[in-house]
């Protein structure tokens, strides 16, 4: 049963999916334990940071921000209300302790693993003034614990099926922050969409760390891999579309590529991260594939479903990357073809074999090797884009765009789509003549019947 709400919380997300959806379900605990939401930092009772370890300039924005959240804090304070501070999330996670060392207005530190005792760790720092550091891998307790109806706030929903990665990549914080690759089982999965779908999402988003390596528990007690997930998800009425992120090379198999082919639900749009088209880089990162082996599996990929759109993640300036390095990235981007991609300059994480070599890159030739690569990026992006003009699309519609009776919504592709139309087209499925390209959108209109 809700408890009256009486206390209000500020809940700010950075980074990735998965941070997103481990909000979301921190939301449903708090609102079911009688918090309501505010977007006034300085007016919540309990304000909490869920944080991203991936990138140095992530992990300095929590401190800054918990700078100025200390000051907000110590006014209320003066004016006879308490403030509880909470750090949730990958900096939580792998930092722990020196958190409160570092901020000690910061009450509560709290893994991506524990977010399920949110709660009750709040009300214990409130009744004891104690600062603690929750930072433990219960694994599934966490799932299991997490009973609340699922709420929506978009049609496309995210739905965590796997978490944690035991790769190692030599730059990667992710195996020490979400801990060992653990799947959920089929059926707590398909409960969750089940819930999703009746609260109106009509397009699931299957996240992991290792999403592709999933490996949970199927009806009959054997395990089942993402594509046989993928096709149960897709037998439960009202799922329109499909998608999963993030994805591994190594994990890409035969099944799961067949699905691409075979499911009509499961969209065209792959995002499968290489970080380089070196493959001494690639020794070097522990990524355990080849630039050829890559080259190969999108090839295969094709075969299988001719029009998928091409996601990846590329890191520019690795310890000891030369300018042959560099230009062996961008020959396996011309090679390829992109729909989007991310790049970044490597910046080292503490505690990852990689921050301690000594071949360090300098920033300046970081710089202009990203340059260079964003630009052949981003002219593939267009192109890929420019493949739309003229022709006709189903748009799955998210939300009202800025402009009154527009509204914004997403191709199969991924790729953003402006339309304007009377009516409510939010939740909804139309065919979109495209009549507008521009950089990292499309503008459309309905299509006639």
């Amino acid at each position: 049963m809700q408890r009256p709400n009486t206390k209000s919380y500020f809940l700010k997300t950075f980074g990735c999916q998965m941070n997103v959806y481990d909000s979301e379900r921190m939301t449903e605990a708090l609102v079911r334990d009688g918090y309501r939401e505010t977007d006034d930092v300085a007016n919540a009772d309990l304000v909490i940071l869920n944080t991203c370890h991936i990138r140095e300039k992530a992990g300095e924005k929590v401190y800054s921000d918990l700078g100025r959240i200390r000051d907000m804090k110590d006014v209320r304070k003066r004016n006879g209300k308490n403030t509880v501070i909470a750090v949730a999330g990958c900096v939580a996670q792998a930092e722990g302790h020196e958190i409160t060392t570092r901020q000690p207005a910061v009450d509560l530190v709290i893994g991506p693993q524990s977010y399920h005792r949110l709660p009750e760790l709040i009300a214990r720092t409130e009744n004891t003034r104690e600062r603690i550091v929750e930072t433990e891998f219960p694994g599934e307790e966490k799932f299991e614990r997490l009973k609340a109806p699922r709420r929506v706030s978009s049609p496309s929903a995210f739905l965590t099926v796997q978490e944690g990665c035991d790769k190692f990549c030599t730059f990667c914080v992710v195996p020490y922050t979400r801990g060992a690759e653990f799947s959920r089982s089929a059926a707590t999965i398909e409960t969750e969409a089940r819930e999703l779908i009746a609260a109106g999402a009509k397009e699931l988003v299957l996240l992991g760390q290792n999403v592709n390596a999933y490996h949970g528990e199927g009806p009959s007690g054997r395990s089942i891999g993402l594509a046989e997930l993928i096709r149960r998800l897709a037998d439960i009425d009202g799922v329109e579309r499909i998608r999963y992120m993030t994805s591994h090379p190594r994990d890409m198999d035969d099944e799961l590529i067949a699905a691409h082919a075979d499911v009509p639900q499961l969209m065209p749009f792959l995002h499968l991260p290489v970080q380089s088209g070196s493959d001494r880089m690639l020794a070097a990162m522990n990524r355990k594939h080849s630039a050829a082996e890559y080259i190969d599996l999108i090839a295969r990929i094709r075969t299988a479903r001719p029009d998928i759109a091409l996601s990846s993640d590329f890191i520019v300036g690795f310890p000891g990357e030369t300018d042959a390095d560099a230009e062996e990235t961008l020959a396996l981007v011309r090679a390829v073809g992109f729909a989007q991609a991310f790049s970044f300059k490597y910046s080292p994480r503490p505690g990852t074999p990689a921050s301690s070599l000594e071949t360090q890159v300098p920033e300046e030739v970081k710089s202009e090797r990203l340059q260079r690569l964003q630009a052949l990026l981003d002219a593939q992006q267009a192109e890929f884009n420019a493949q739309s003009l003229g022709g006709t699309v189903p748009v799955l519609f998210e939300r009202r765009g800025r402009q009154p009776g527009e509204f914004v919504g997403r191709t199969p592709y991924l790729q953003l789509i402006h339309t304007a139309a009377d009516g409510d087209l939010v939740g909804r499925t139309a065919e979109v003549a495209v009549t507008e390209v521009r950089r990292l959108s499309l503008t459309g209109v309905i299509a006639a019947a």
